[in-house]
This record gives C-alpha cells, sequence and structure tokens, in this order.
C-alpha cells in the first residue's frame, strides 16, 4: 500500500500474476478510500483484478466504485499470458476520465458523468496490490486447488504521479498545473481510440452496460464502442 493518499494521477505498477493452477486466486492493483476513515457505505475505488484459472485465456476484470456504488464490472480475456513475464498495469484517474491500461492500449475508459447523475470517484485514494482467495465469484463455486500454493504474485517499478492530498489540504488535484490534467488526457488520442475499438471489438467476454435492463445512465452514452 502506498504512504500517501492522492486526489487525482497517473499511476502504473508492472504485475507478474502466478503460473499455477490458480481458480479462485486474485491478484489485485486498486486505487481505494477504505482506509482514509470514510463513512461506512462511502467508499471510492478503481481496481484491476486477474481472476486466475486452470489454463488460458486469462481474464483480466476492472471495476469503478463511487460512494460505494459499484457493479461496473467488465472483463477482457487477455491477449497474452500474463504468468510468462511482467507487463505494465496503469490508471488515469482525473476529473475528466478515468482510463485503464494493459501496456500502452486503454482497455475501459469511464467518463465523468456526473451531469447525468453518475457517481464519479472524489475522494482521495491510496493505491494498493495484493493477493486474495475467492470461492464463490471467482472460482464459480468450485474448490481453489490448494495443493498448488505457494501461490505468488511479483509486483516492480510502482510509479506514481499523483496529487498528495493527505499531505497538502489545500491543492487542487483537479488543476492543469498536473499534466495528467492537461488538454491531453481530457479523452484518447487517435492512437488509443484505434486500439481501444479494436480490445471492444475482440477481448471484452462482459460489460455491465450489455446486461439486459441495466440501470446504470452512461450505459446509453458509450461513444467508442
Amino acid at each position: 500500500m502506498s504512504k500517501h493518499t492522492y486526489g487525482s494521477g497517473f499511476f502504473r505498477l508492472r504485475i507478474k500474476i502466478p503460473n499455477k493452477d490458480s481458480l479462485g486466486i486474485i491478484t489485485t492493483f486498486s486505487l481505494t478510500s477504505h482506509q482514509n476513515n470514510q463513512p461506512a457505505g462511502n467508499h471510492d475505488e478503481l481496481h484491476f483484478e486477474f481472476l486466475g484459472g486452470p489454463g488460458k485465456p486469462y481474464t483480466l476484470q476492472t471495476n469503478v466504485f463511487s460512494n460505494d456504488n459499484g457493479g461496473r464490472e467488465e472483463r477482457v480475456a487477455l491477449w497474452f499470458d500474463p504468468t510468462a513475464d511482467f507487463h505494465t498495469y496503469k490508471i488515469l484517474w482525473n476529473q475528466h476520465q478515468i482510463v485503464f491500461y494493459v501496456d500502452k492500449i486503454p482497455i475501459r475508459v469511464f467518463e465523468n458523468n456526473t451531469g447525468i447523475g453518475v457517481n464519479y470517484p472524489s475522494q482521495a485514494m491510496s493505491v494498493v496490490g495484493s493477493l486474495w482467495s475467492d470461492t464463490t465469484w471467482a472460482a464459480h463455486g468450485q474448490q481453489i486447488n490448494w495443493t498448488q500454493a505457494p501461490f505468488v504474485a511479483y509486483f516492480q517499478e510502482f510509479n506514481i504521479n499523483g496529487c498528495l492530498e493527505d499531505i497538502d489540504s489545500t491543492s487542487q488535484c483537479n488543476s492543469t498545473h498536473y499534466w495528467w490534467n492537461g488538454p491531453k488526457y481530457t479523452g484518447l488520442d487517435q492512437t488509443e481510440i484505434v486500439n481501444y475499438e479494436k480490445v471492444r471489438r475482440k477481448y471484452v467476454t462482459y460489460s455491465y452496460c450489455y446486461d439486459r435492463g441495466s440501470l446504470h445512465p452512461e450505459c446509453g452514452r458509450r461513444t467508442l464502442e
């Protein structure tokens, strides 16, 4: 966990996940406000979750929580083996958008749609890397193969460019003084759009917006899918 909390920024971590039968073992890279003494049921969170399994392709799930309002899971079947080598995973978070990147490719964009009543993460968050287990949704009710233990995930090149909200409470974390809030990061550039559309077309296996009867208002405002 990072020592400081941030109000915006660009966060990067290189990860290699366990290379075993790891069904039910989740490797996570998150931003979370959980430890900041916020009221119960009022947390913000952005996360990558690698859902382990007995084989390929490996599933990478992302989610966005704001004011404890989640239910925005999306899943991508990765086009490479994340157990074989390190890859770079990044989160851009500013007042315009949240972008999840795999290496240099944007795999998910969550725009700031507060104008239509969509909650948007605004609390100071820490950066967390973790490894944990689940036998319900992640393992689909199956038992974890503990004969494969220990499960080891590797993290390296932890890099933060962020607005330190816990050090300077008067800091304007949405200021264009910070490069990640500037015009370049109000949306994707043309190359990113092309790569993003390819990911959405070929590798997305689940999106909450595709659920029948989805009540999330932003689901009617998808512009790049």
